[in-house]
């Protein structure tokens, strides 16, 4: 597999600071992956899904400067393009998530719809 043509996502320089940073505070193990996907709801539809988890044995699995990503082949239909950002301003502070698949997004950024 070449990862660099089949990487799906970005990550920002600065949210892959801060998904480091959440991994050393929190001993996440090292053979876990950042776990990026969809769900049901969220008030556009469809929410956001970040987090470090196992992988399964249906993942699809990249790695993003040193990180590994893992996602659910199904969920590669919502997120292919998308970039995860980091902001950290006045009045928003957490991961962003900018999707060229979503037709609406709410005000928050964490829930689209396709």
């Amino acid at each position: 597999m070449n990862a660099v043509e089949q990487i799906p996502i970005q990550i920002t320089e600065t949210a892959l600071i801060q998904l480091n940073r959440i991994r050393e505070e929190q001993g996440i193990p090292l053979d876990f992956g950042l776990r990026v996907g969809v769900r049901g709801g969220g008030c556009s539809g469809f929410s956001y899904t970040l987090g470090f988890d196992s992988k399964k044995e249906q993942d699809q699995e990249f790695e993003i400067a040193g990180i590994k990503v893992l996602m659910e082949p199904a969920h590669s239909l919502y997120l292919v393009g998308m970039q995860i950002e980091w902001l950290d301003g006045l009045n928003n502070r957490g991961f962003s998530f900018v999707n060229p698949n979503a037709k609406e997004t709410c005000g928050c950024g964490q829930s689209f719809s396709a």
